[in-house]
């Protein structure tokens, strides 16, 4: 193989993939380009993303479960407005459902005070707030995200359609944890989108992470943050919150509740690693930066 070029973006395709962890693009079968293995979003670009991304466990078995269900609706259909209807429920509850899981459960201060939850609660959040850019914690684990959609989709769907509906409406939600999923990694990727709608999302939500953690929940909508009077359009808007990286989780509650800290092995961080100091320092735009 030849030797990357010293300008990542200049190097053949298969040095960066190999540098990020993705020697060739026959690895996306399941999980074997992740087994072992982390990812930087921070020495990243697009490309490189596309196929961890395509290559993850989780996006692979969401994509399959919401073929599945989707062909179930389609087979257990009686009339289709329905079915049309429950999917497009869910996928209207999403943002509201994703805003009230990630204000009053992720970043709740309870989880972490039970013994038996900490574990959960540094995977589900902890870890990403400490390392915005390692991939394999900005993705969630199956076993937690599957029965959160199932619980949002599949009522909502049940009472439009019955079981197609709520098949119809599951199918949905899965696509869109797909669709979210690869929005927030556009996020915290070391690229700036070309798209007006995308950069402002991004600004946002780096905004969320490196300034004001009790603010701009969303991810793709802010319209639940903007109801709920938690949004905020610029970082000047705010005073910089102590707790943006470790959620509250201070130094000293790791004393108090010290069951996340042991599972680190380490104590909580209040300003980025050294790896990402560069990027964090720039991941918030200047005003004249942001889309009016």
């Amino acid at each position: 193989m030849a030797e990357p070029a010293k300008n990542g973006h200049n190097a053949p395709l298969g040095a960066r993939l190999e540098r990020t962890g993705i020697v060739n693009g026959a690895k996306i079968a399941w999980g074997r380009a992740w087994f072992g293995r982390s990812y930087d979003l921070g020495r990243m670009n697009l490309r490189d993303l596309v196929f961890a991304y395509a290559g993850y466990p989780a996006i692979q078995a969401y994509f399959v479960l919401a073929v599945l269900s989707g062909a179930y609706a389609i087979y257990a259909a009686v009339h289709w407005l329905p079915v049309l209807a429950a999917a497009a429920a869910a996928a209207a509850a999403y943002p509201l459902a994703w805003y009230l899981i990630h204000r009053f459960i992720l970043h709740g201060r309870w989880l972490y005070r039970m013994k038996w939850a900490a574990a959960l609660w540094k995977r589900i959040h902890f870890d990403h707030h400490q390392d915005p850019h390692k991939l394999d914690v900005l993705f969630g684990s199956l076993t937690n995200t599957l029965p959160t959609i199932a619980a949002v989709t599949l009522p909502i769907g049940y009472l439009i359609g019955g079981f197609a509906g709520a098949a119809a409406a599951l199918s949905s939600g899965l696509l869109t944890t797909c669709i979210y999923e690869f929005c927030h990694c556009i996020q915290h990727l070391n690229y700036k989108p070309k798209s007006r709608f995308m950069l402002r999302m991004k600004q946002l939500h780096l905004a969320h992470h490196f300034h004001d953690e009790t603010g701009n929940f969303g991810i793709v909508s802010f319209f639940p943050d903007v109801l709920l009077g938690t949004y905020y359009a610029s970082p000047r808007d705010r005073a910089r919150s102590p707790n943006v990286f470790h959620l509250g989780y201070s130094r000293e509650e790791a004393q108090r509740y010290p069951w996340v800290m042991e599972l680190t092995g380490a104590p909580p961080r209040d300003r980025p690693a050294p790896a990402f100091e560069a990027t964090a320092n720039t991941a918030l735009p200047s005003e004249r930066e942001m889309p009016s």
